[in-house]
């Protein structure tokens, strides 16, 4: 066969891949959504179970911290499994371990046990892992033009979940009590079958398998390229050293914005309250930094696909300092500390969004899982220790001096993405 004839059956190679593309996204979409439900839920009933079943306030902010947890521990081993086996093995399992993690709720739940409860709790995050994965898996198959939007769009889909599963404690109240179980435990039921259900999507729709797909394809495409005369292009070494200074920038970049995210919005239901807020203004302003999080996501997406991802990024950052300046300078003004968290979701979204297909961009296929394991671990580890710190920060001086903190990580955030250069760091 000649190199022409290698190069049309390439092309014609990916003509599959393309159709194929948009029904994965949906797959993935609605696993994410299906799972979301349980997440969305169990955050929301966890806190007010370990306040059930340790009688202590102050541990309640625990559940999203072994959430956090969870997702970290998860994070690379998922990947792993993800580059052995491929991406529907890699979800499907992290889903059913979730379904494991609830099971340890509910009996926790009915024995009163304390260790296992938060044993539990750590395991369910790791839905939070699989929903991480999942927007990596979306761009696996996309032409490097539509990364961002695919990617979005699974993002996006979190939005469902997020929002309508807190509202299933009342129903999984009633479930529990019917079943015999205390009434919180009820709402792991629903996260059981929300999980398994998710498995199911992935494990029966998502064929071809994307990762793999996009590895027969690309060994296709080098054999029609394997004809180049051997003085074209950068040394390898080259091009590999630069490649992975630019994975490790970006991973740095997601984190930071993360972490920021994270520290700001834990605190903000304590400095509503010592302002004389009301738990409900405290539930409606998280509400409108979670709509920040994701309901734009599609929207940055596209904006990546035309103007590039690193310009995102840098704005992502700057709407991130415009909140840190809101929510320091606010004080008892509810309007502009709402302002502030909508900001903050809507910049960790740009960063987040952009950034994620930045990653997928420098990254070689073949160790990509493994890159994307170690963001989503860095990603939540960062997240989990500057939310912690993020309380003895704000004893000490208040929303002012945590703000000032975050400034900082954001401009870290900054000056790692001004380090990237685009063209010369790519690796296509």
């Amino acid at each position: 066969m000649g190199l022409g004839d290698r190069r049309v059956t390439a092309t014609t190679e990916r003509l599959p891949a393309t159709r194929t593309q948009s029904r994965i996204v949906a797959i993935l979409a609605l696993a994410t959504v299906l799972g979301g439900l349980g997440v969305g839920a169990s955050l929301s009933a966890g806190a007010l179970l370990i306040v059930d079943i340790t009688g202590n306030d102050a541990l309640s902010g625990l559940g999203s911290t072994m959430n956090a947890v969870g997702a970290a521990l998860a994070g690379m081993p998922l990947a792993r499994l993800a580059a052995r086996r491929g991406r529907r093995i890699a979800l499907a399992s992290g889903n059913a371990i979730a379904v494991l993690g609830a099971v340890a709720i509910i009996a926790a739940a009915a024995a009163g046990a304390s260790p296992l409860l938060f044993a539990g709790l750590a395991v369910l995050g790791v839905a939070s892992a699989v929903q991480l994965q999942s927007r990596f898996a979306a761009t696996d198959l996309a032409v490097p033009e539509n990364r961002a939007r695919d990617l979005s769009l699974v993002v996006w889909s979190i939005t469902i979940g997020a929002v309508i599963g807190p509202n299933l404690i009342t129903p999984g109240e009633a479930v529990g009590e019917a079943l015999g179980l205390p009434g919180l435990a009820g709402i792991f039921v629903f996260t059981i079958g929300a999980q398994l259900a998710a498995g199911l999507v992935v494990w029966i729709g998502l064929r071809p398998d994307p990762l793999i797909e996009s590895r027969r394809l690309a060994a296709v495409a080098r054999s029609a390229d394997a004809v180049r005369p051997s003085g074209d292009g950068p040394h390898p070494e080259a091009t590999a050293g630069r490649g992975r200074r630019a994975q490790f920038l970006v991973i740095a970049l997601i984190a930071l914005a993360h972490a920021t995210m994270v520290g700001i919005m834990a605190m903000t239901p304590l400095h509503i309250t010592h302002h004389g807020g009301s738990i409900t203004l405290v539930g409606f302003t998280i509400s409108l930094h979670i709509a920040g999080m994701y309901a734009l996501s599609p929207v940055f997406g596209m904006l990546a696909g035309r103007i590039g991802t690193r310009p995102v990024v840098l704005l992502g950052f700057a709407v991130l300092a415009l909140a840190a300046v809101g929510a320091g300078t606010g004080g008892e003004s509810m309007p502009v500390i709402q302002t502030a968290l909508v900001l903050l979701g809507i910049g960790w979204s740009m960063v987040t969004v952009a950034g994620s297909a930045l990653l997928t961009e420098v990254t070689p296929l073949e160790v990509r899982p493994r890159r994307q394991g170690q963001s989503d671990t860095i990603m939540n580890a960062a997240g989990a220790v500057f939310g912690a710190a993020s309380g003895a920060i704000f004893a000490a001086g208040g929303f002012p001096v945590l703000a000032g903190v975050a400034g900082a990580l954001i401009v870290l955030g900054v000056v790692a993405t001004a380090l990237l250069r685009s063209r010369r760091d790519s690796v296509h």
